[in-house]
């Protein structure tokens, strides 16, 4: 339609194509151009962001290395997707149908993988949907058009889940490579500092107030809440259980692997050791970004 690539190119000719007699003739049926257009731009990014039914991957993905896991899985690669979102809203702006789309399956994604995170045992397992769900938070908020509030909870995301995947690898680590919570138990007198990071990590995940996650998490709730639409108040309504549910697998997590009697082998405990000095940097400078930076 646009026969460029250029996004400002396209960005500007947009407002001429949203008109109504713009469309695609398909089985005699009429499709609005613009919107097919943002339907197909999101079925993709529906798939490098792990939204339901495409999000079998992101937990898969869990059986890489955990630095590996923190790069790509917190920052980098699966946020790829709420980023285009974002750099394309003036597209996206021009086809309400589209947005609607795109508010519910945020929504869908986020309680769904809250729901699953609380039945996982695997460590990383459970920070793998929490992700996800997260991720569904970000699809919403863009979906009611705060691609900036969408984007500051990318960045904060990127802290605490850093924080939370190096710290769960700091314990993988000190615990002969066993990832089984249910294996874990009595770390917290062992793994003081791993167990301090993990809580902060925890806390800004589930948007404990003045923790990073709490800024930009309780701020989408309560744009989904003032927009006032159908689309709008089933986001809010699925994005406030989610959080019940974020703080139940969050608080599962720890009291499982740091804070219930143990279930590990006496020589792995024996063997048991917190972070030296090189692991430690990484963990301290994220649980700093994960306690200021969104204040």
């Amino acid at each position: 339609i646009f026969q460029t690539v250029d996004f400002s190119t396209i960005f500007a000719c947009a407002s001429a194509f949203s008109e109504p007699h713009h469309y695609f003739l398909f089985c005699n049926m009429g499709f609005h151009a613009i919107t097919v257009i943002c339907i197909l731009v999101f079925i993709g990014a529906v798939g490098k962001s792990a939204q339901i039914g495409l999000h079998t991957w992101l937990p898969d993905a869990m059986e890489g290395p955990t630095p590996v896991s923190a790069l790509i899985h917190a920052a980098t690669m699966v946020t790829a997707g709420v980023f285009m979102i974002a750099r394309c809203s003036p597209l996206f702006e021009y086809s309400p149908n589209a947005l609607i789309v795109i508010t519910f399956v945020g929504a869908m994604t986020s309680f769904f993988a809250a729901t699953t995170g609380i039945l996982q045992n695997d460590l990383k397992r459970v920070i793998a949907y929490s992700t996800c769900s997260q991720l569904g938070y970000m699809i919403f908020a863009c979906g009611i058009s705060n691609y900036s509030v969408s984007v500051f909870h990318l960045m904060n995301h990127a802290c605490f889940k850093a924080l939370l995947f190096l710290s769960a690898g700091s314990v993988i680590h000190a615990m002969s490579d066993e990832q089984d919570m249910r294996k874990m138990g009595g770390l917290a007198s062992l793994l003081p500092f791993t167990y301090a990071m993990m809580l902060i990590g925890s806390l800004s995940l589930i948007g404990f107030p003045f923790l990073t996650g709490f800024y930009s998490k309780d701020v989408i709730l309560e744009l989904a809440y003032t927009k006032y639409t159908i689309s709008g108040n089933f986001a809010f309504w699925l994005g406030s259980v989610s959080v019940f549910f974020t703080s139940y697998y969050s608080f599962r997590l720890l009291f499982l692997t740091f804070l219930a009697p143990t279930n590990s082998f006496k020589r792995d405990l024996s063997r048991c050791h917190d972070a030296p000095i090189l692991m430690a940097i990484p963990l301290i400078l994220l649980a700093f970004g994960s306690i200021f930076v969104g204040s």
